[in-house]
């Protein structure tokens, strides 16, 4: 499966950026230049059925994982520096385990199971409706906190989803994929998908997790600086 990823920056370490659900590597317009500017070569993944890459109405994490690994390897990021993953993106960083291997672990708002199971054409429907209306006048109405090109980028990802590749992932058999110790989870406060009890359970495998109060799940969209404070090992001088 041949995965497109958008590349910046030439430093001499490495940062791999996995996006969420109906994303792309768009979705890390603002992030990537910050990680360039502070030497790193980024690595922005468009996922299987995202973006630039190819869809895969098979698709299993087990897949996913494998496409992402070769494509970053094949970029030449055998073990990056660090490793950034937003909520699906997160549960594909967490699953690929060792064999991404990053020196830093960092899940925004990530779930770590899936129940799986669910019916294939009624997943794929909702998908498809939820596609719909992720326009760039529909983005506006519904999250206030993106700005203008926030919502044409999003806009776009949605654009360019496969409802049936994402199907195929919830009518799979599901599983449990938790973070290594000594990576980082940053998450809204509430959230929806590192509830307190995760949290918790989280922090006794040694997984530092971080909170910002009132966030939405896409973090640096709503709370950019408080995003890029929380994270000084990633975003410091």
């Amino acid at each position: 499966m041949r995965l497109h990823i958008e590349e910046a920056g030439t430093g001499p370490r490495t940062a791999v950026l996995l996006h969420g659900m109906m994303g792309s590597s768009e979705s890390w317009w603002r992030i990537a230049p910050l990680l360039e500017a502070r030497g790193y070569r980024v690595l922005a993944v468009d996922l299987p059925g995202h973006g630039l890459s190819d869809r895969d109405p098979e698709l299993t994490i087990t897949r996913a994982v494998e496409a992402v690994v070769d494509a970053v390897q094949d970029a030449g990021a055998r073990h990056p520096d660090v490793a950034i993953g937003h909520s699906y993106g997160g549960q594909l960083l967490a699953a690929a385990g060792s064999r991404l291997g990053p020196a830093l672990a960092v899940y925004v708002d990530s779930p770590f199971c899936a129940r799986g199971g669910w019916d294939r054409d009624e997943v794929a429907a909702q998908y498809e409706s939820d596609r719909k209306i992720r326009t760039y006048e529909g983005l506006r109405s519904t999250r206030p906190y993106y700005g203008d090109r926030d919502c044409v980028v999003e806009g776009r990802a949605a654009e360019r989803f496969d409802p049936s590749t994402a199907a195929a992932l919830s009518a799979g058999p599901g599983g449990s994929w938790m973070p290594a110790a000594g990576s980082i989870v940053v998450r809204p406060d509430p959230s929806s998908y590192v509830d307190d009890a995760t949290a918790a359970e989280l922090v006794e495998r040694s997984v530092d997790v971080r909170s910002i109060p009132g966030g939405a799940h896409s973090l640096w969209y709503s709370h950019f600086d408080e995003f890029v404070a929380i994270l000084p090992e990633v975003f410091g001088p």
